[in-house]
């Protein structure tokens, strides 16, 4: 037998920056890093916003040409692009399409960058289209919610919905460089601000105990948008991410997805409810019915079921709704199952608690487990909201 033989490792770095007014003509943290980076010949960079990031900042396209035209590291296209945001952009092709016209029209090659503003499904679609032109264009995120800035914004994956199924094409391609701006939090909706904290409970649940902890000591200053208290929660949620992707498989070459920690329902309740649902809110509710699976499978102390379930709510978050209710064996939820090990490309596996903290790999789920599961979710929350009311 003969053949040949190759083996090489590509080494990937990126920094994320951490900021406040990142176009204010005084910070010069993104002029900065423009400078340590030089290259031959001009470099350029074009800009895609999220529409509702535009909205909310209405003077935003202003002061980013304000900005290159004071730091003049690189050269601003100057049409910049404003696009849908949410689930909905990653499920339109056709503005996939536009980015790579984009690219084409305005001569972006593999030295130039493409900068995406927003939350992270636009995020998710602009990567893949830098990822995917000309071999990889040089991106940098913007992220514009707490989700995206603790998490989704942080990491290698792109990709966009396709045949139905969340992220079924996509890209593992590190960022240039991320840049969280404290500013676009200010303008959320309640409902966005709180979305992104089911993303810190889960790594906490998974990999910090102390961090769950803190996050159950500090549960009212979330909920009511203290600026210290969610500059924390973002901060050490991105980096307990950015440790595990340093890890053995940043690529997702085995089926082991620890992150993925309640995510097998969230993904199939998110399309089954035509993704009004946002994704944190369906991971809040996956790690509850995950979580109170683990303690009917024996391996959760029904206490520590209890202190996740409750943080959650005080948090104000859902931890059931009737898509996720599983009433048999032929709920619709459970194609969840079946699709996550799909994309897992193995067997299945799917991480549970031991503990506040410890996750545990189990490779098959009980059907019978999960009904009741489910109902113990739904009585749960149904006392809670009956002892709310009785007490106020």
């Amino acid at each position: 037998m003969s053949f040949l033989e190759q083996s090489f490792s590509v080494k990937f770095d990126y920094k994320i920056y951490f900021t406040n007014s990142l176009f204010q003509s005084t910070n010069t943290i993104l002029a900065d890093f423009f400078k340590g980076r030089p290259a031959e010949g001009s470099q350029k960079i074009f800009f895609v916003i999220d529409e509702g990031v535009a909205i909310a900042h209405p003077n935003l396209t202003k002061d980013i040409k304000a900005y290159f035209e004071l730091h003049r590291q690189v050269n601003l296209i100057n049409d910049i692009m404003i696009i849908p945001g949410g689930e909905a952009s990653k499920n339109d092709p056709q503005l996939f399409e536009q980015l790579v016209d984009a690219v084409d029209v305005h001569g972006i090659d593999r030295h130039s960058y493409i900068a995406a503003i927003g939350g992270g499904a636009v995020l998710d679609l602009v990567g893949y289209a830098a990822a995917v032109s000309h071999r990889g264009i040089k991106h940098i995120r913007i992220p514009t919610t707490v989700l995206s800035q603790n998490d989704s914004g942080i990491g290698v994956k792109n990709g966009i919905n396709y045949k139905g199924k969340k992220n079924f094409l996509g890209t593992f391609s590190p960022p240039t460089a991320v840049f969280n701006d404290e500013q676009f939090l200010q303008t959320l909706s309640d409902r966005d601000y709180r979305s992104g904290i089911s993303e810190a409970i889960k790594v906490a649940l998974i990999k910090d105990p102390a961090f769950f902890y803190w996050i159950e000591d500090h549960a009212n200053e979330l909920a009511s948008k203290h600026t210290d208290s969610m500059n924390y929660l973002i901060k050490h949620c991105a980096k307990l991410h950015l440790d595990h992707i340093a890890g053995a498989d940043p690529f997702e070459t085995g089926s082991a997805r620890p992150l993925d920690f309640g995510h097998w329902s969230a993904h199939k309740q998110e399309q089954l409810s035509q993704f009004t649902v946002l994704h944190g809110e369906a991971v809040a509710m996956g790690i509850a019915l995950d979580s109170t699976y683990s303690f009917f499978a024996g391996l959760l102390t029904e206490d520590k079921l209890q202190r996740i379930l409750s943080v959650m709510l005080q948090l104000s978050f859902e931890i059931t709704d009737p898509i996720i209710q599983i009433k048999d064996t032929q709920s619709p939820i459970l194609k969840g199952l079946t699709e996550f090990q799909e994309h897992l490309g193995g067997k299945l596996t799917i991480t549970l608690l031991t503990d506040l903290g410890t996750g545990k790999e189990v490779h098959e789920m009980d059907h019978q487990l999960l009904i009741k599961a489910s109902d113990y979710v739904a009585n749960f929350a149904k006392n809670n909201l009956v002892l709310n009311s009785i007490n106020h």
